[in-house]
């Protein structure tokens, strides 16, 4: 058991964790003169090394999710989520979101296309909610920072969020709150092409360009942003504002992720950064679903596909199951961290 415990914590924080590099860095910086253990460079030494490894583990991931997708595209995920239904369509429209794209502008041209092919509202709205806030690059990314216990209870808990959040859409039956050119929009059918190793290799390396490209800038922003918040925020002020002592930390950080976009990758060095210095475990994952999931420019561009009250109601499920998260989390840290 000693052996495999080892092994696992040797994975966890060599491998997802990449410490070599970090230990590598702080030694390369030393030697050119600069203090790893000062504000200005350990704000270096965490800019470089978060954003490396991140980009690293970004690039790899990337690669092997859309390797996955590839086997997904949308018309052969509208028949597989057409095969299923009540609560069983709700959660496996909830787990084909966790190989789909990254972030919530990314998942909601999907979201239109299933709701103009007739799969139900709830379906849909499963699939919308699960695809930015929980997926196999977030469980890999989670367990680099947090460990194992944390990505898994993170992903069960995104995905009952979803699986619930589009049960109760169905049941209001909020159809005509879906704007008119998607419920009369029919997508062509299209013949699916069988794609080959090389070919999903290629579709892969491409997916991996592509998304670094789009969201590099979020990740130096978050690097820098987490860099400024290890290094020159005083953990007595954090402690204060989103620890123990404040109990609406958790609602705090929800709205502070709202006017926020980025991915899980841009969110994760700021989550890092504020769990070092003394943030709640339930404040920082609040933070990172709202930006991942209730982000503004997502939201606008939501409401070019339903009616403000629909939107509304969908703001208030995830900001209602980000919140009960959050505070399960905190209530939960001492027996998982």
């Amino acid at each position: 058991m000693e052996a495999i415990k080892a092994a696992w914590d040797f994975f966890q924080n060599e491998i997802l964790g990449m410490h070599w590099l970090s230990r590598l860095i702080s030694t390369a910086l030393n030697a050119c003169g600069l203090d790893t253990a000062g504000r200005i460079g350990g704000s270096v030494q965490f800019f470089i090394y978060d954003a490396v490894k991140i980009m690293v583990l970004l690039g790899v991931l990337i690669f092997i999710i859309s390797y996955i997708q590839s086997y997904f595209p949308p018309e052969r995920t509208k028949k597989i989520l057409g095969k299923f239904h009540g609560i069983w369509a709700n959660v496996i429209a909830a787990l084909l979101g966790t190989v789909t794209p990254f972030c919530s502008c990314s998942s909601i041209p999907l979201f239109m296309g299933f709701t103009s092919a007739g799969l139900p509202l709830g379906v849909t709205f499963s699939f919308l909610i699960s695809s930015p806030m929980v997926d196999l690059g977030s469980l890999v990314l989670l367990m680099s920072v947090f460990g194992w216990k944390v990505a898994a209870v993170y992903v069960v808990l995104g995905l009952v969020i979803a699986v619930a959040g589009g049960t109760l859409i169905e049941k209001l039956r909020l159809e005509n709150q879906v704007e008119e050119f998607i419920r009369n929009g029919r997508p062509l059918e299209l013949p699916q092409e069988e794609l080959h190793f090389r070919d999903r290799v290629k579709y892969a390396w491409a997916q991996v360009a592509a998304t670094a490209k789009k969201v590099a800038p979020y990740v130096l922003i978050g690097v820098g942003i987490g860099a400024i918040i290890h290094n020159w925020i005083p953990e007595e002020f954090i402690v204060n504002v989103l620890g123990r002592r404040n109990p609406f930390g958790v609602i705090l950080a929800a709205i502070a992720g709202v006017p926020m976009y980025a991915d899980i990758f841009g969110t994760i060095p700021i989550a890092e950064a504020l769990l070092a210095k003394g943030a709640l475990i339930g404040v920082v994952l609040s933070f990172m679903m709202a930006v991942t999931t209730l982000s503004l420019p997502s939201m606008i561009m939501l409401r070019k596909a339903v009616k403000p009250k629909l939107l509304g109601i969908f703001i208030a499920i995830c900001t209602a199951g980000i919140i009960a998260v959050g505070y399960f989390f905190n209530l939960i840290q001492p027996l998982i961290v």
